[in-house]
């Protein structure tokens, strides 16, 4: 049987885009029958995640030559705990723009608008953005232990994440930044290119987290007779 031990994970970069290119090149019609379903489910309310997380899960089985069906996409077991996630995730933003209604206003006010109000709200626009990637990065394996670990309380795969994550911050961002602009570089294709870059960086996340997630698990049974032999 087996089960995760959370611990740092050994983030390998290079291997992740380099192996999400291969896989997508040696499966693209699955995988891009895969992508348009998920960007189908995603324009369902409180689903997106969801869809990225049973994506996930059909490049698993397709990498492991399992019968897996693009169907599989609308697969709503873990609807749950991604439900309460973007929950979550909602009520942070709202907290964290709040003192958008104090600023809008104030700034609509010509008159009264200093130059210190003005690096006041540049400082907070700062802290926003660096509050939502440092959330990003933390929850970055959180959408792999839900979906391909069985995590279902969101607690428990929040820190889970966040240990996963230590020591690996800085290489984190860089994935996501370089597989962003990757990503993106379809619009230089007059748009069309992204229906062939887009599916690239969900493979790329995908090698990421599944290489997370086996460098957490250990085979009990397995461990059970190692310790039973000394």
């Amino acid at each position: 049987m087996m089960k995760l031990n959370a611990k740092p994970v050994n983030f390998k970069m290079g291997e992740y885009i380099s192996s999400g290119y291969t896989f997508l090149k040696s499966n693209f019609g699955d995988v891009f029958v895969a992508f348009l379903l998920c960007f189908v489910m995603s324009i369902i309310p409180f689903c997106g995640l969801l869809a990225i997380g049973n994506f996930y899960r059909y490049c698993r089985g397709l990498r492991k030559g399992e019968k897996v069906s693009s169907g599989d996409i609308f697969n709503f077991d873990n609807f749950m705990p991604y439900f309460i996630m973007q929950l979550i995730l909602i009520g942070g933003l709202l907290l964290i723009y709040i003192p958008m209604i104090i600023f809008i206003p104030l700034m609509a006010d010509g008159d009264n608008f200093s130059a210190g109000f003005g690096i006041l709200y540049m400082i907070y626009l700062l802290f926003v953005y660096v509050a939502i990637f440092v959330v990003l990065i933390k929850a970055f394996y959180m959408t792999a232990l839900i979906s391909l670990g069985g995590i279902t309380d969101v607690k428990t795969a929040w820190n889970m994440s966040v240990t996963m994550g230590k020591g690996n911050g800085l290489n984190m961002f860089l994935f996501i930044l370089v597989i962003a602009i990757l990503g993106y570089l379809g619009i230089l294709a007059c748009g069309i290119g992204l229906l062939l870059t887009i599916p690239f960086v969900y493979t790329a996340q995908y090698f990421a987290l599944e290489d997370g997630m086996q460098q957490i698990e250990y085979d009990e049974i397995k461990e059970i007779g190692s310790e039973n032999e000394f």
